[in-house]
């Protein structure tokens, strides 16, 4: 038995649970998950079948379902706990809680009316994508969930596309081929990138190219599983078009047009359509001389 009995203090403990392999679980986490009074679980499944493999017994303790549909009508019920001095454990799906996931505002309001909240930390997919990526790990930036509509997704890209730093986010299968399709309209094709999917799992899989290797691939393949999405910091800050096109005047000397265009797009992450557009209109200009 990997775990004991421990009196725990009343208050709201947020549990990290397993990625993917079951036994990615702290023995801290077990022990809380034996000794606390009551569970709240974002999917109750997910819960009985993990405590079933450790052999952790609910013993007739309550097991909430908590997740974005019935938060706001549970939520009160695990207050009133709290308030009865009850030690609850709050997990997420997978992975640490409250990080996109449900739980924000239970933890918010507990610690509001002065209840312990405490972490028992674990497993992060966002933290161990960005450990296996290949990518820049001093600095990051974690968006979560990208908007659903094509619109309101472009507008936040625009919003992130110069942020000096490695950006993480979360992904479902369905939309991969439309959300890569954005970032390459966005950012440009030549951006560093990287798929992460199915983190601990038996499939497991590290998928690095440019955005617009990856957007083809997405096209061809049908990537299925827990997905992480993560970019490179941006190549160069963001340049006017004068000053593309003075980069490009200089290598136009010695490159053709097309090549010219490749190169400047490259060394600064945008994309190689806008470049050869900009590059056509200086050899016009230079033809009307």
């Amino acid at each position: 038995m990997n775990y004991h009995y421990e009196k725990l203090k009343s208050g709201l403990y947020l549990v990290a649970t397993p990625l993917g392999s079951a036994r990615d679980i702290t023995l801290r986490a077990l022990d809380v998950l034996h000794s606390c009074d009551a569970i709240v679980a974002e999917d109750t499944r997910s819960m009985r079948k993990l405590l079933n493999i450790h052999n952790i017994s609910i013993n007739g303790r309550p097991l909430f379902s908590y997740n974005d549909f019935n938060g706001d009508r549970v939520r009160p019920k695990i207050l009133s706990l709290l308030s009865s001095n009850k030690a609850v454990a709050y997990a997420s799906d997978a992975g640490m809680p409250l990080i996109a996931d449900p739980g924000y505002q239970l933890s918010k309001q507990a610690a509001e009316r002065g209840f312990l909240v405490t972490s028992v930390p674990g497993a992060s997919a966002c933290l161990t994508a960005l450990s296996l990526s290949g990518l820049p790990t001093d600095r990051f930036f974690f968006e979560g969930f990208l908007p659903v509509s094509t619109e309101k997704r472009r507008e936040k890209l625009k919003e992130l596309a110069q942020i000096p730093s490695t950006l993480i986010f979360y992904e479902s299968p369905k939309r991969l081929t439309k959300v890569f399709n954005d970032l390459v309209a966005i950012m440009g094709e030549n951006r560093r990138a990287v798929i992460a999917r199915e983190l601990t799992k038996k499939f497991e899989q590290i998928i690095s190219g440019t955005l617009g290797d990856l957007y083809a691939l997405t096209q061809k393949e049908n990537l299925k599983g827990e997905l992480v999405v993560l970019l490179d910091r941006p190549l160069s800050t963001s340049l006017t078009d004068t000053e593309i096109k003075a980069q490009l005047s200089v290598v136009l000397d010695k490159m053709s047009l097309k090549d010219a265009s490749n190169f400047v797009a490259a060394a600064h992450g945008l994309s190689k359509r806008y470049v050869y557009s900009l590059a056509l209109s200086i050899r016009d200009v230079s033809e009307e001389k």
